[in-house]
């Protein structure tokens, strides 16, 4: 067998000087001179190709020894060759797991409030309209803009932007796939390639490496200089970012890591919506809904919770306490309800995050509006331990 590959390549060097030869030009070769169209194909392996489906033809000595000698202006070619190539599914850096269907999952027991209905008609517009969406933590800002997408069977390209978020990330980079150096397309150029809604999730947090978008939040096209290619945003594509901050830091310390973005950044948003939470009465349904979904609706105790919650934000707003009840930690207490069966305990311990004082303030506070709870109440002992002799 080596004999007759020794034999293969030094005809091969007769018939292609350079040294160099396609796949397609091995098995042509290989037919008019008699052999097999594959008796040449121990050339077209790994260890040989120098570009794109081009191989060199190895010596005698490197196909009698069984080794691959590749000088280094090969092997640096090789990788150069390498680095031009995109596959043809591309890097997926979104919360989905699907990336030919982004559409979101429609959220079960959703109530739109804030400007939700606002979003929607620019994504249904199908206009290049970048916003960006501000307001306190969990007040629904990114499921508003989910939803939105979902009644509208929009794809949404969510990223939740970090300090470290940068033009590799959003744009796209080189990627280790299978011992091979790939090109991946970043979540950016997929949303514009597809005409989604991009989502900037706490764009807050990015640093200065995020002015890469300049040219995408002007609706027009990029430059990926790393494969020699110009991506231009197909209709429909656009841009929304959410905040807890405008930008401009987070001066009370409430928001650690929010940082200044910069002013030309900012400018290319034209409008700025200031999310609110919800109504009493909207955030009623909101709890109710979250209790339906966890199997036990008790409308007394959604009422208690969400006027519990109503008082605080205004103390809030006022600068009496420092901290809130949104309408996610809501749902976190009609879920530990629904685990624990006591109300007080799924309190208790979906506030236990606040300091000491205000969690007592909470807590005392909430005993004021239901009447019918009891606070401190004697733990209730498991008669296993009531019969236990163990010291502990």
């Amino acid at each position: 067998m080596s004999n007759k590959r020794v034999e293969i390549v030094n005809k091969l060097k007769a018939e292609f000087p350079a040294g160099t030869v396609t796949q397609s030009e091995l098995m042509d070769w290989a037919v008019t001179n008699g052999y097999s169209k594959y008796a040449p194909s121990f050339v077209w392996k790994k260890e040989y190709r120098v570009g794109r489906g081009i191989f060199k033809i190895p010596s005698e000595n490197e196909i009698k020894m069984g080794s691959v000698n590749v000088p280094l202006d090969v092997v640096i070619a090789t990788q150069v060759a390498e680095k031009t190539i995109v596959p043809d599914t591309a890097a997926n850096l979104m919360m989905t797991t699907d990336i030919d269907n982004m559409v979101p999952d429609k959220f079960n027991g959703f109530v739109p409030w804030g400007y939700f209905r606002e979003i929607k008609s620019i994504i249904k517009s199908k206009m290049f309209y970048p916003i960006f969406v501000t307001g306190l933590s969990g007040n629904g800002k990114t499921l508003n803009v989910q939803q939105a997408c979902a009644e509208l069977k929009r794809e949404c390209v969510r990223v939740n932007v970090t300090i470290e978020t940068d033009e590799d990330d959003l744009i796209g980079g080189f990627r280790l796939v299978d011992g091979e150096t790939k090109f991946n397309l970043g979540p950016v150029a997929i949303a514009m390639e597809k005409g989604a809604v991009l989502l900037l999730d706490e764009v807050d947090l990015a640093s200065n490496k995020i002015m890469c978008l300049q040219p995408v939040l002007e609706g027009n096209g990029i430059y990926v200089k790393k494969i020699n290619r110009y991506i231009k945003p197909a209709e429909g594509f656009t841009v929304i970012a959410t905040a807890n901050t405008k930008g401009r830091g987070s001066d009370d310390g409430k928001f650690i890591g929010t940082n200044i973005l910069n002013e030309a950044f900012l400018e290319r948003f034209p409008i700025t919506m200031e999310q609110p939470y919800p109504a009493l009465s909207v955030e009623k349904k909101i709890v109710l809904g979250s209790m339906e979904k966890y199997g036990a609706v008790d409308e007394d105790f959604a009422d208690k919770l969400v006027t519990w919650a109503e008082v605080i934000r205004k103390t809030y707003f006022e600068g009496a306490v420092d901290e809130l009840i949104s309408t996610r930690r809501l749902d976190h207490i009609v879920k530990a309800h629904n685990i624990f069966k006591d109300k007080l305990k799924a309190i208790e311990m979906c506030t236990n995050r606040f300091d000491e004082d205000t969690k007592e303030s909470f807590i005392d506070l909430y005993s004021k509006v239901d009447a019918g709870v009891e606070l401190n109440p004697e733990p209730i002992q498991d008669e296993s331990e009531e019969n236990s002799d163990q010291p502990f």
